[in-house]
């Protein structure tokens, strides 16, 4: 995956409006779904007693919850989620590399050149998505760690970039 620049008000208007009109249908269809279902086969309540249909309004989110996800992969490819799409597929990636990160520093350690090509795309990525989702508070440390790599890799004499890396380097 190569990074690509992204409109930081496009980004965040984009999210904005999907994050709040994917709860508002959440919600939505969820009671529609749950009160459906209760009428066509709820038990009725007798004077302040459980009906019993919990099952019912579980079955109402997890019927809402697919239909949402549906429509939402339908749309992924639709000129809106550009960019909304992009930073979910490079969060997919960075969280790849953080489960195999001990084993990629250690590597980097050695001074493995996929290592430290991995270790670069994942600080330049984070360092992307964090001033995207204005997540200032560990900015620095990413910025800290990006620069000792930089420092590194520049002490190896090596000249290496973030568009290097490949998913197959984490194989």
């Amino acid at each position: 995956m190569k990074l690509q620049h992204v409109d930081k008000g496009i980004y965040r208007k984009n999210m904005n409006l999907f994050m709040v009109t994917l709860v508002l249908s959440l919600i939505l269809l969820s009671l529609s779904f749950g009160a459906g279902l209760i009428a066509l086969f709820g038990v009725p309540a007798i004077s302040g007693e459980p009906t019993g249909n919990f099952h019912l309004n579980l079955l109402g989110v997890i019927l809402a919850v697919i239909l949402c996800s549906a429509i939402v992969f339908q749309l992924k490819a639709k000129p809106f989620f550009t960019e909304i799409y992009y930073v979910w597929q490079l969060k997919q990636l960075q969280n790849r590399i953080y489960r195999k990160l001990i084993k990629i520093k250690a590597a980097a350690a050695k001074n493995d050149v996929n290592a430290l090509i991995t270790l670069l795309f994942y600080y330049t990525s984070l360092r992307q998505v964090y001033l995207l989702d204005d997540n200032t508070l560990t900015l620095a440390t990413v910025d800290q760690a990006l620069s000792q790599l930089q420092t590194q890799i520049q002490e190896l004499g090596l000249v290496l970039s973030a568009e290097q890396f490949t998913p197959t380097l984490l194989d």
